[in-house]
């Protein structure tokens, strides 16, 4: 949904609204020292409707664009409103409590944040969803964290790394399906050409998480008393049993059967709330309080009682309505062709792969930052790049790769986009309320950046860098599009008639 062609804007006019839109919001957040971005954002969609009409579009243009961006990704909102729900429930059930007691009782502090890592992995892997893992798995990790006394950050980074790699990788994944779709590459393919930039990147996690663990250890961070004194609580105050698990297994065999994401989570709802009236015996009212307002407790121990008071639809609403917001800034901008026309002109300016290969990099990460949209920031340099790649002779492995690490693994390390908002409001970061240091998590999830900037680096000394097969190359020349495609990014006929040796070679 993007505008006409001859419509487009100029590079300085599609620049203003990022632009002023970015000092809007730099004024809310450091001036102000007020996180909430809703208000900078609605009015950054505000400045880009005016260009809009100033480019000779109608509201009702510039609005379908808007509603188009938000419709598309009203599956995520709705993992949001059901993953409000389960956090609600699988407290009162117990479930998050005996995974905070097991957690506690099982784990060692020193191997904790890897053991986070690699455990919100495998959940993430296994249904696909990196936020349905930080709600549930992730929320207990914050838990077992808070009890060995390591700072609330370092959880949240291990976590996040945890999970965004399951989403990366995990066929069951809407972007991980999303990111070859829009390239024209296959699924399994696009996968395996990840491996390069994901296993370094989570080894090197994980090294790092374990030097941290015995880092905290030494310097006496983990008090014992405190670890007994939180168990203690959570069994006078819940039923403990590996049986209470049993809501989070059946999400996970849900998804190993492909079941879609939001069935799966919805019946982790209803498994939660049936042990909730069996184990804990709360009643069928409480149930549905607590899957809309969330749970509330007080245990007489501070760090129980600050994580387990929480969850709910009602919880996720903050998200939800900056989610929306932040979409429809991203829409109009697509609309408008303010996003095309900056593409365009940093297609025009590259000629090399290393090149092209760090400007789809940075333009996912660029377009998560301005349009707070992981799905837009996938979709939309996958698009415009894609005839680049084939008429360099390179696979569009390479361009699916980039824009999955700088869409999937870059949203939750901004703030404002859906994924860092929902990071944030699901870990209980405290961000809304001032608790600023919490945002440390975004350096200390490492294996989130270390991807892209492996990525870069392979690019730049020409490995891991596949090039088209002869199959692609025949393809897509007997398409009849590749000079017009490739005209069509920014290059003249002569360029093009230039690239066709390198494509037909």
């Amino acid at each position: 949904m993007t505008a006409e062609k001859g419509a487009l804007p100029s590079l300085p006019l599609a620049l203003t609204p990022v632009i002023l839109t970015l000092l809007v919001l730099g004024l809310q957040l450091f001036y102000f020292g007020d996180f909430t971005p809703h208000i900078p954002l609605a009015i950054g969609l505000a400045i880009t409707g005016l260009v809009g009409l100033k480019l000779g579009f109608k509201w009702m243009d510039i609005e379908k664009g808007v509603f188009h961006v938000i419709h598309v990704s009203l599956p995520s909102v709705s993992v949001l409103i059901t993953v409000g729900m389960i956090i609600g429930v699988w407290i009162a059930s117990g479930t998050v409590p005996t995974l905070i007691y097991y957690g506690l009782v099982i784990l060692s502090p020193q191997i904790f944040l890897a053991a986070a890592m690699v455990l919100c992995s495998v959940v993430s892997l296994s249904l696909g969803t990196s936020w349905g893992t930080v709600g549930t798995v992730g929320l207990a990790l914050m838990g077992i964290g808070a009890g060995f006394d390591i700072p609330v950050y370092w959880t949240a980074g291990a976590v996040v790394s945890g999970a965004f790699f399951g989403d990366k990788v995990s066929p069951l994944s809407d972007t991980t399906n999303l990111a070859p779709a829009v390239t024209g590459t296959d699924l399994f393919s696009h996968i395996k050409n990840m491996m390069p930039t994901t296993v370094p990147a989570m080894l090197i996690a994980f090294a790092i998480y374990l030097a941290a663990g015995f880092m905290f250890i030494e310097r006496g961070d983990v008090s014992f008393a405190r670890i007994d004194s939180i168990t203690s609580a959570l069994q006078q105050n819940f039923y403990i049993s590996p049986w209470l698990l049993l809501p989070a297994l059946l999400v996970i065999i849900l998804a190993v059967k492909k079941m879609p994401p939001i069935p799966s989570l919805f019946a982790g709802v209803v498994a939660g709330g049936i042990i909730a009236m069996l184990a804990q015996g709360v009643g069928l009212h409480d149930v549905f309080s607590y899957a809309n307002s969330g749970y509330s407790i007080e245990t007489g121990v501070a760090e129980i009682d600050s994580l387990l008071n929480r969850g709910g639809i009602q919880s996720m609403m903050w998200t939800i309505s900056l989610v929306l917001i932040a979409l429809g800034f991203g829409g109009a901008l697509e609309r408008t062709g303010c996003l095309e026309t900056i593409i365009n002109a940093i297609i025009a300016k590259v000629r090399t792969f290393a090149g092209i290969q760090s400007a789809a990099i940075g333009t996912s990460m660029a377009t998560n930052l301005v349009a707070g949209d992981p799905y837009l920031s996938i979709a939309l340099p996958g698009r415009m790049y894609a005839p680049v790649y084939r008429g360099m002779g390179y696979s569009t492995l390479n361009l699916s790769r980039a824009v999955e690490e700088g869409g999937t693994l870059i949203s939750p390390l901004i703030p404002w986009n859906a994924g860092g908002a929902f990071v944030i409001s699901a870990l209980a970061l405290g961000v809304a309320e001032g608790n600023m240091q919490n945002l440390l998590y975004i350096p200390l999830a490492f294996a989130c950046w270390l991807s892209p900037v492996l990525g870069v680096i392979y690019a730049n000394l020409g490995v891991f860098s596949p090039k088209a097969t002869e199959e692609e190359r025949r393809e897509w020349m007997e398409s009849g599009e590749a000079i017009a495609d490739l005209s069509a990014q920014g290059w003249d006929v002569e360029d093009a008639e230039a690239a066709r040796p390198a494509v037909t070679a």
